[in-house]
């Protein structure tokens, strides 16, 4: 079974990553002084078929700067989602730059890129807030999460219209012996959350390999991928990196 029309959001977190490595510093970050131009990134992913940008401001900007949110608004004609830690600064700059969509997600100083998912449980009041922040300002707020039957209840009780089910799990799993038990909790979370009305998105690990096998996922409404897009376009160029997972993903 496969779905159609799965939206694809490509993450762009990590083109900036590889100019942070050579610029960072620099207060230059557009145009022919650097490289890649993440503007120039988001442009043509969008051209190839992306139906949304996704990036991800952290506090300590080690890859997206908070400049970078600001002018990519400005520019996209499609949809932007804005990951973002559930802290008052954050939900403050979302206010500011208005993207379509906000995905709170759990942060760590250490961590190279989100691992795991968000405790709505653990801290029910304060994504609520966000939540309910967010709708106030018509923007739409999704909670990343483990496939977990409690998160995803609290996620539905939040408000929250979405969540973003973590495929972390699931992809590091996928060659080995558990690789069916992460699938099925993908299967059994995305029944769950449906049930509860919420739409349900998925991202973290999916390539170009496993995602032959996340899209027959019943219902899912957007999947959000970066570094294997961004790993894939060094070879091809981001413009096919994109056409191609686009492909893959409605077949």
């Amino acid at each position: 079974m496969s779905n159609a029309n799965i939206l694809l959001g490509v993450n762009i977190d990590h083109a900036a990553t590889v100019r942070e490595a050579r610029y960072r510093g620099l207060g230059q970050k557009f145009g022919p002084i650097v490289e890649p131009d993440l503007i120039e990134i988001a442009l043509f992913s969008e051209k190839a078929g992306a139906d949304g940008i996704t990036v991800h401001p952290r506090e300590d900007e080690r890859h997206v700067q908070k400049s970078d949110v600001l002018k990519i608004r400005e520019v996209i004609s499609t949809r932007l989602n804005m990951e973002m830690a559930a802290t008052d600064e954050m939900m403050a700059f979302a206010l500011e730059v208005h993207p379509d969509s906000i995905c709170v997600v759990p942060e760590s100083r250490e961590e190279v890129t989100t691992e795991g998912g968000l405790d709505v449980v653990g801290n029910f009041e304060r994504v609520k807030a966000i939540v309910n922040t967010a709708a106030s300002a018509g923007i739409v707020t999704s909670l990343f999460i483990d496939p977990d039957s409690d998160q995803i209840a609290a996620s539905a009780d939040s408000g929250a219209s979405h969540i973003e089910l973590h495929t972390g799990a699931y992809a590091n799993a996928y060659y080995l012996e558990n690789g069916a038990d992460e699938f099925d909790r993908l299967l059994v979370g995305t029944k769950q959350g449906l049930d509860l009305k919420l739409k349900v998105n998925a991202g973290h690990g999916i390539n170009y390999t496993n995602i032959k096998e996340v899209r027959t996922i019943p219902n899912l409404h957007e999947l959000n991928i970066g570094h294997s897009i961004v790993s894939r376009a060094l070879f091809c160029g981001i413009a096919d990196a994109v056409r191609e997972m686009k492909s893959l993903i409605n077949g």
